[in-house]
């Protein structure tokens, strides 16, 4: 093998530690935004929260730090200051006099430390304590837990009580029992004395339990147990019955004159029928334990005022910071040991980490206030005003990369009169109309469902009609793509849409 030396010209993009902080700042939510400044405020002392807001300006911080080199700034909390004595009044002082310096070995607390009755009536009953805490603390009650507690208050053998159990744990968060009758008998192996119709009388015994309608296996025993379980002078609970049991495939396909002349019940009488059924709950589990909400928190607020719109970050997303003004002081010291170099680096990464969060927020606003610009009409008009917006065009407005655009409207909530929409929402993509323009496709859902509501409910509108309705407007959508955002709008066929007046 032969040596030789070769000269190579190269360009190379290189992502710095600073820039790579920069990009991962400008993706975060604002919960990981939180928990990010939160490990930077424990890792780096030379952060900490500014409790002024005059002087949380952490770049104002530094440059007055560095203007004045020869002085030596005060620390942000003084700790030589003695802390204020704690008043304490005199049944305290005469609890305080009585304790003794040295106490025997085979003393008691209770004998010694017994507080008077006047300390605890100054500071609230411990009870009242207990409780808040109890209160601040308890999860929300499961399904399962509250199936476990009936069971529990219910008289059964012990075999009856590890088939019931099995059952429970069966049962999905909406009530629905996921595991046939086979599956369950399947997991007692152990226990060949278990047969399916002992499973079956436990299973109709859990269904008799608190929510009506819990541990149904389809949708059509679920509704019947509900029925079952109301007063027999229900009225018209014979005919909803009848309708549940035998004619369900003719209520699920909302084919209301083969279901008249099944049951023999004219109109107005199906009315109370159908009236009685939609009372019922097919989920019935979501009534012991609802789904959790989830509060979104708006990066951006957006308000008209004086005619015009305007645009202006939210405070309260993250806390302010700032440097620690006593720790900086020290990094200018000439001293070069592991302790001056260590808060010299940590100086460095705070200053850097501040940058970058200035960096994102200037960034965030140069988009929104870009989105704010371009649907003006939207925010004037509602969703049939939606103008076509892709990344390309924010980009070029704000002069930045699309990759960008795209981060900073990832996981990022305005909040606008109209409500609150994460930035994604505002970019669609675009159909051409016969006059030469062009719609987004949030107007044509926005339209649509506009139609839907306005439909005569005996003659839904049907997709190749609302591909008619909308080629009347000059919007030429195909109909496929009309059933394809019906489907996303979580709009029903027609012919399930169809009811009776």
């Amino acid at each position: 093998m032969k040596q030789s030396l070769q000269l190579k010209v190269s360009q190379q993009l290189t992502m710095t530690p600073q820039l790579q902080q920069a990009i991962k700042l400008l993706q975060l939510s604002t919960l990981d935004l939180q928990q990010e400044i939160q490990s930077q405020l424990d890792s780096n002392p030379l952060l900490e929260l500014s409790e002024d807001d005059d002087s949380g300006n952490a770049s104002t911080e530094d440059r007055n730090a560095a203007a004045d080199d020869s002085a030596t700034p005060a620390p942000s909390e003084d700790f030589s200051k003695p802390e204020p004595e704690a008043q304490t009044d005199s049944g305290n002082e005469e609890w305080n006099e009585t304790i003794p310096d040295e106490l025997p070995v085979d003393s008691q607390w209770d004998d010694i430390y017994s507080a008077p009755v006047s300390r605890t009536t100054s500071t609230g009953s411990a009870s009242d304590d207990d409780f808040d805490m109890e209160s601040r603390n308890a999860g929300t009650e499961s399904l399962q837990d509250h199936l476990q507690w009936q069971l529990n208050l219910s008289r059964c053998s012990e075999t009856d009580q590890l088939i019931a159990m099995a059952i429970i744990d069966g049962i999905a968060p909406n009530g629905r029992l996921t595991l046939s009758i086979d599956d369950i008998l399947a997991s007692f192996e152990d226990y060949p004395d278990i047969e399916a119709e002992e499973v079956l009388a436990v299973l109709h015994r859990i269904q008799q339990f608190d929510p009506p309608g819990v541990a149904a296996r389809d949708l059509q025993e679920c509704l019947d147990i509900q029925l079952r379980q109301l007063p027999t002078d229900t009225p018209w609970l014979a005919q909803a019955r009848d309708v549940v049991g035998q004619h369900m495939e003719l209520l699920g396909s909302r084919d209301y004159n083969q279901l008249m002349r099944r049951t023999r019940l004219k109109e107005e009488q199906l009315k109370q029928v159908l009236t009685l059924i939609q009372t019922l709950n097919p989920s019935p589990g979501e009534l012991v334990s609802p789904l959790s909400t989830e509060y979104i928190i708006p990066d951006v607020f957006v308000r008209k005022a004086e005619g015009r719109w305007l645009v202006e970050l939210n405070p309260d997303i993250a806390p302010k910071l700032r440097i620690n003004t006593h720790y900086a002081s020290l990094a200018r010291q000439c001293e070069s040991s592991s302790d001056n170099a260590y808060i010299r680096d940590n100086l460095q990464e705070a200053r850097w980490f501040l940058k970058s969060l200035q960096s994102r927020n200037e960034t965030l606003m140069k988009v929104a206030s870009k989105i704010v610009e371009y649907q003006r009409g939207f925010l004037e008009y509602g969703d049939e005003a939606m103008k076509p917006l892709i990344l390309h065009d924010i980009a070029e407005a704000v002069e930045m990369h699309e990759s960008t655009i795209s981060r900073v409207t990832t996981q990022k909530y305005m909040h606008t009169p109209r409500g609150i929409y994460e930035l994604k929402y505002f970019f669609s993509s675009h159909v051409s109309t016969d006059s030469g323009g062009e719609c987004s496709s949030t107007a044509i859902r926005a339209l649509i469902k506009k139609l839907v509501a306005e439909e005569n409910p005996r003659k839904p509108l049907s997709d190749s009609k609302i591909t008619a309705l909308l080629a009347e407007q000059g919007i030429q959508v195909a109909r496929r793509t009309i059933a394809k955002y019906r489907e996303s709008l979580a709009i029903p066929p027609s012919n399930e849409r169809k009811r009776l007046v």
